[in-house]
């Protein structure tokens, strides 16, 4: 499980980063770690004023366009 909350990490940070492209992964793991988030934030104290930065905000306002083959 931690392999895995790593890697959502990781594509985050390099999609922001510019070293991958923002895709369809990019967009699952911030809903991943925004739902992880959202948890944590319901135990209270000074969990519950942790926050993503401006910049993984921003990519969550994006709107991801899936490609339709034709």
């Amino acid at each position: 499980m931690i392999g895995t909350d790593s890697n959502h990490c990781r594509i985050v940070a390099e999609s922001l980063s510019g070293r991958r492209e923002v895709d369809e992964k990019t967009h699952t793991s911030v809903a991943v770690l925004d739902e992880r988030l959202e948890r944590l934030k319901r135990l209270g104290g000074a969990f519950s004023k942790i926050a993503f930065s401006k910049n993984v905000d921003k990519l969550k306002s994006q709107q991801y366009a899936v490609p339709v083959g034709g």
